[in-house]
């Protein structure tokens, strides 16, 4: 059963990967909701005259109760992640460490899938794994539209982005990844 776990991670982690792909460049998914910034050219000069650590940034300043300043309330506010270095041209390293996550996710999805009492059907397995996307995509994209402000149309889109991986990862994983009555019927059977 170890064999097919692992092979259901892999196979489907790697579909996981393609289909982010496929969502972000050809259907742009990745980038609803994201506009470029007017002006940037003297936000960017500010930036590098005023900021000069990289990190992730919330303004204006709160205090540790997490608080605005009274004169603050009302006025603009946001997040930034910023690096000071610039942005480096090639995204081989982010996309291997993408690959390697969508991986884990899916070996994770198919581990839990033999350990689910009851799920005997294809359907009902496959389910199960896309509701644990649904259930990551909520946990994950709302807090950012909750607290951070992140776009409607961005949270949906992401959300998407989750569900219809792990569904992917639902098919393949439930083809391969059989409830344990199942095994057993299948030795006897295959012994006669």
């Amino acid at each position: 059963m170890a064999k097919r776990i692992l092979l259901a991670g892999i196979l489907g982690g790697l579909a996981f990967f393609f289909w982010g792909g496929l969502a972000h460049t050809v259907l742009g998914l990745g980038t609803v909701g994201i506009q470029n910034l007017p002006q940037q050219q003297p936000v960017l000069d500010t930036l590098k005259a005023s900021v000069p650590q990289s990190g992730f940034y919330l303004f204006p300043q709160v205090d540790a109760a997490m608080k605005l300043p009274p004169e603050k309330v009302g006025g603009p506010y946001g997040i930034m992640i910023y690096h000071a270095s610039g942005a480096g041209a090639p995204m081989t390293g982010q996309l291997i460490t993408e690959c390697i996550l969508n991986i884990v996710l899916a070996l994770l999805a198919a581990s839990l899938l033999a350990l689910a009492p009851g799920l005997r059907g294809y359907g009902s397995r496959v389910g199960f794994v896309t509701l644990l996307g649904l259930a990551i995509g909520l946990m994950t994209h709302v807090q950012y539209w909750n607290w951070y402000g992140f776009p409607l149309s961005y949270t949906v889109a992401s959300i998407f982005i989750a569900v219809f991986g792990f569904l992917i990862v639902g098919l393949i994983a439930a083809a391969l990844v059989k409830p344990a009555t199942q095994r057993m019927m299948a030795v006897p059977a295959q012994a006669a």
